[in-house]
């Protein structure tokens, strides 16, 4: 609970920071064919990076290092940390070249319709690209230098470096627009910055558990081939999400103007409670889980992972209610500035209220995919992850004619909750998780706080058109009633149905 607290923290203090950078960039960009360029050739790596280093990679290297450290010396794990690191940086080297020399041809894959039907939106995006696709490089090498210390306890350092990349398109939004000829390409430029002050900051951590990296090539290491030999099915499987999410961008570039940039703007404030709780859990309680798997511990095994859902639905379903009832004011209190027109606002409400519907899987899929890699098992979430993708895939081209991109959203929501049912039922299936007692309690109760949550949020939000109209201050004042009076109510329930803060204990 404590670590939790500290990573969920520290990631707070990104995730703020990740909404002021939106902010700006909203009010500089908007949501025009700039802001969508700039959106396709930042999600392109940004993507590599989930799906690669902090998906696969964190997955499968975490459990054998936390072996490691218990079984085996400093020596030990330091001989396997510099292998990873020279093979992991040689990998990453040569991809991120064929990236840069590739621009134009990841483009037209990964954003199609600019590529057929905008030629100068597509242009736009591979000179983009080139500056931000060397950010998979650094960043992967600090994903690299976060495993390590979070499989040390040293959780706040991770959690809080992605601030820095939010500081540095911040600064390039504000300073560095006005000296190019396209205001936009700044913020490619500020990723290239963000990537390098990432990594050059975790170094001297490293440094003082004795564990920086000497670079060496070991891919006949076998602790590197372990590695590799669980990160390939990983490659797939614990990023279907973020794979899902591609495919919206994708078949969003065919949508009309403003598309893509309604999506990012609904998924950022989605991925808010996601990232400050539900990675903060998985961040902490994987480490953990590899060890009692490595000790053969499975009443607490199952124990780790029962504590964790249950934190998840204390956090995420009230989460997942506000932002559904809150949808027009959130999105018009941080983004309906400059360059963001009334018509933005409330079709990124649109998307956001479907993000939300799935934001209780999205969660669950975090802390449910970590009872399989601390195990060592990453085939069982590949196949569950190819059904919820071809299911998602089926549903994008269903409910893209409808609902355009708000279908896209809400398809990537109903293949996230069967993703979930499917991890679920796959480790109470293999024994390695049972229900602990006390949850017919712990849903009444936490069902009971967000009923009446969702009453005083309704009683006092008032019409999407009065948001519109309102100006900043306006916004900010009534929000903070919103979310104080939210809170307030959602906790006094929870105290007065007999939850207590030791109840929360693990």
């Amino acid at each position: 609970m404590r670590s939790s607290a500290l990573v969920g923290l520290m990631t707070m203090l990104s995730r703020v920071m990740g909404l002021i950078r939106d902010v700006v960039v909203a009010n500089y960009f908007g949501a025009g064919s700039s802001a969508d360029a700039f959106f396709v050739a930042f999600k392109i790596p940004n993507f590599l990076r989930r799906l690669f280093a902090e998906g696969a990679f964190s997955q499968a290297f975490v459990p054998v290092l936390s072996e490691y450290r218990s079984l085996k010396d400093l020596a030990a794990v330091k001989h396997l940390v510099d292998r990873v690191a020279g093979s992991l940086g040689l990998v990453l080297i040569v991809v991120t070249l064929l990236g840069v020399l590739g621009a134009p041809v990841l483009a037209a894959i990964f954003a199609p319709g600019f590529y057929l039907n905008d030629p100068l939106r597509y242009g736009l995006a591979v000179d983009m690209l080139r500056f931000t696709f060397p950010y998979l490089l650094l960043i992967s090498l600090t994903a690299l230098a976060g495993s390590i210390l979070n499989s040390y306890e040293r959780f706040a350092v991770p959690a809080f470096t992605p601030v820095l990349l939010n500081l540095s398109l911040i600064g390039a939004a504000i300073w560095m627009q006005p000296l190019f000829e396209q205001p936009v390409m700044a913020l490619a430029i500020g990723v290239l910055i963000a990537g390098s002050a990432q990594l050059l900051f975790q170094l001297p951590f490293l440094w003082r558990i004795q564990l920086l990296p000497a670079p060496t090539l070991g891919f006949r290491d076998e602790g590197v081939r372990r590695i590799l030999k669980l990160m390939i099915p990983a490659l797939f499987g614990v990023s279907v999400s973020q794979i899902n999410l591609l495919l919206d961008t994708l078949l969003a570039s065919f949508l009309q103007t403003g598309s893509v940039s309604w999506l990012y703007y609904s998924d950022r404030l989605a991925e808010l409670p996601l990232g400050v709780f539900g990675i903060a859990i998985a961040t902490v309680i994987l480490p953990s889980l590899s060890r009692r798997h490595a000790e053969k511990s499975t009443e607490h095994f199952s124990r780790t992972l029962d504590w964790a859902m249950r934190m998840v639905l204390l956090i995420g379903l009230p989460a997942a209610m506000a932002l559904l009832v809150l949808a027009e004011p959130l999105i018009a209190t941080l983004f309906h500035y400059g360059e963001m027109a009334d018509r933005d606002v409330m079709m990124a409400a649109m998307s956001l209220r479907a993000y939300a519907c799935g934001l209780l899987a999205f969660m669950l899929i975090k802390v449910l995919a970590p009872g399989y890699f601390s195990r060592q098992d990453t085939k069982t979430p590949v196949k569950i992850g190819i059904v919820a993708m071809v299911v998602n895939m089926v549903l994008n081209l269903i409910l893209i004619w409808p609902l355009a991109h708000a279908g896209l959203a809400l398809a990537t929501t109903l293949s996230a909750f069967l993703n979930a049912g499917l991890l679920l039922r796959g480790l109470l299936k293999e024994g390695v998780f049972t229900w602990q007692a006390g949850w017919l309690k712990w849903l009444s109760q936490v069902g009971l706080a967000n009923l009446a949550m969702i009453g005083i949020l309704l009683l006092l939000a008032g019409s999407p058109e009065q948001w519109l109209r309102f100006d900043m201050w306006q916004r900010v004042a009534h929000m903070a009633v919103l979310v104080g009076g939210g809170a307030t109510v959602y906790l006094l329930v929870l105290l007065i149905t007999g939850m207590r803060l030791r109840h929360l204990r693990h």
